[in-house]
Order: structure tokens, then C-alpha cells, then sequence
């Protein structure tokens, strides 16, 4: 089954423990981030602090006792993408709660080849990412198979990664 709009929305809206994210490609191309990414490829950049409706989810979720988080799988040199990414979202979320880490298999071989981007929910429920070789999205589709490879998948990407914070700490974007 395919997921969008209220569909999808209900994912973040009714999950009630775990959020959780893997994410592959060195660019996402999001329509909505379009005009930002532009304006970062010419060297604004975004000091924040950010409240919209994502770090309004991650807060509720810390209140709660839920958690949001991903591992970025990724390699250097950082994609302008990537330094846009963590720039704009991954440096104003991780430190108002959401567990974001990286996997940076620059000099390593990747534990994980082959898995695409997906979102779980409440180690339970599965939804495929699927893109394009260039990072437009394609579609997301509620997984109807057993859970169990994902969750191994999240294990191995939790143990390989470090915290974004760690990872950025000396790295000049």
C-alpha cells in the first residue's frame, strides 16, 4: 500500500514509542527545501534557532517518553547536500532530542549495502523510501512482510554510528 498525505501523516501523529529512520543517499531532492538549498548553494546560512512542526514533534515525543531519531549512511566528502542537511535540520534537532547519527563508511566497508532509506515505527510497522538515483522521491510503501530484517538493520546501523554532534565536532562545513 502506498503512503501519502494523511496517510502518512498519521505515521508521526499515532506512533507511540519509536520513530526511526534510515537514511542512504548523499541528496534528497525535496521540493520544499528547494528555495533554502538554493540560498545555502549561495552562502546563507541558518543559525536558528528552528521551531516548526518536526522540533514541535520531537519535543512532545521527549515530554512523552517517545523518541525520533535516523542514521545517515554516507561517505566524504560531504555532498553540498549534506552539509545543507545538517546545517538547516540535523544541527538544530539533534540537540533538542532527536537521536541522529552517522555512518560514515568513507574508509570502511559499508555493514549495511544494499538497504534502502525506510522508516519504522514502533519496531512494528515498516515504510520503504523508495527514490530515484537522483533523490526524488518515487513513493512510500507500507512494508507487509515481517519486521525482523529491519530491526536487524537497525541494530547494525545504531552500533556502527556515532551521535551527529560527535561526528561533526572539528569538521569544517
Amino acid at each position: 500500500m502506498l503512503l501519502a498525505g494523511e496517510a502518512w501523516q498519521v505515521k508521526f501523529r499515532d506512533f507511540q514509542s519509536e520513530a526511526w529512520r534510515l537514511e542512504t543517499l548523499p541528496i534528497y531532492r525535496v521540493p520544499q527545501e528547494a528555495e533554502e538549498f538554493a540560498r545555502f548553494l549561495s552562502g546563507e546560512r541558518f543559525p536558528g534557532p528552528y521551531e516548526d512542526s518536526w522540533t514541535a514533534m520531537i519535543r512532545h515525543c521527549g515530554e512523552s517518553g517517545a523518541s525520533v531519531g535516523r542514521v545517515h549512511i554516507l561517505t566524504r566528502p560531504l555532498s553540498d547536500y549534506l552539509r545543507f542537511e545538517f546545517e538547516r535540520y540535523y544541527r538544530h534537532q539533534a540537540p533538542i532530542g532527536e537521536d541522529i547519527r552517522i555512518l560514515d563508511v568513507t574508509e570502511r566497508e559499508n555493514p549495511l549495502p544494499g538497504v534502502e532509506d525506510f522508516w519504522m515505527f514502533d519496531k512494528s510497522e515498516v515504510v520503504l523510501m523508495h527514490y530515484e538515483a537522483d533523490g526524488t522521491q518515487i513513493n512510500r510503501e507500507l512494508y507487509e512482510g515481517d519486521v525482523a530484517p529491519f530491526l536487524e538493520y537497525q541494530r547494525i546501523a545504531l552500533a556502527e554510528s556515532v551521535p551527529f554532534q560527535e561526528y561533526v565536532k572539528g569538521l569544517d562545513l
